[in-house]
């Protein structure tokens, strides 16, 4: 009987016994350390991109036209202008693009399609613009959606550029170049699309309507001929 007790008291204590854990991947235990610093740090929406980054282990680089200027347009630019001090020489401060949608008062729903393209441009969320007053010529009331707007710094302001000149502005109909007068007097320049199809990452399919933009290109120079002499360095191709 006391050799029954032991068996069965040696069989129950095998069978209690902790299971082994399943060892994990160098992969999944970076996932999960990924995951664990991006609840800490709260990054919400942001964090699947960091999730990847710190997985794979890639950083994205800087943006090509960036490092280009940094390293040889910048000095031929200051060379080109006469400057003396390197601060003295124009730089990009920032890109706005801004949509506007007068017919949103009439048909709410083109306001999505508009928010989806501009995200697709610019590689940004885009703000949503409200009417300040209310005009009862146009059926317009205060705080209505009519528009949509995004602003561009450092790299993405670089790759927009990048894009808008050698990719999107050569597959405007009949393009001839565009005007190098459309300058405030301050180095900033303004200018405006017809068609949002231009660009390579809308699809022709899924446009609804033909939609207009303009974007403003803000410098850091304090004349025209200086901001006319920045954005043709940077391959702005005006017309002759």
């Amino acid at each position: 009987m006391a050799d029954d007790k032991k068996k069965k008291g040696g069989d129950e204590g095998q069978a209690q016994a902790p299971k082994a854990k399943p060892q994990l991947d160098e992969a999944e235990i970076a996932k999960k350390r990924a995951e664990r610093a991006a609840k800490k740090a709260g990054k919400g929406g942001g964090a699947a991109a960091t999730e990847e980054q710190a997985v794979q282990g890639e950083k994205p680089g800087p943006a090509r036209l960036r490092v280009l200027f940094e390293k040889e347009l910048h000095a031929a630019l200051k060379k080109e202008l006469g400057l003396t001090n390197s601060m003295e020489v124009p730089r990009i401060k920032k890109i706005t693009i801004n949509m506007g949608l007068g017919e949103a008062t009439s048909n709410p729903k083109i306001m999505d399609s508009a928010v989806d393209e501009l995200r697709a441009i610019s590689g940004q969320q885009p703000v949503v613009t409200k009417a300040k007053k209310s005009i009862a010529t146009f059926k317009l009331r205060e705080g209505q959606k009519i528009g949509a707007m995004v602003t561009l710094r450092r790299d993405r302001m670089f790759e927009f550029f990048d894009r808008l000149v050698n990719l999107a502005l050569p597959r405007v109909r009949d393009f001839k170049g565009v005007s190098p007068k459309a300058f405030d007097g301050r180095g900033n320049y303004s200018l405006g699309i017809k068609e949002q199809i231009i660009f390579p990452e809308i699809n022709f399919d899924r446009v609804d309507k033909i939609k207009g933009m303009n974007i403003s290109i803000v410098t850091s120079a304090r004349t025209d001929d200086h901001g006319r002499a920045l954005l043709k360095i940077l391959g702005m191709p005006f017309r002759s």
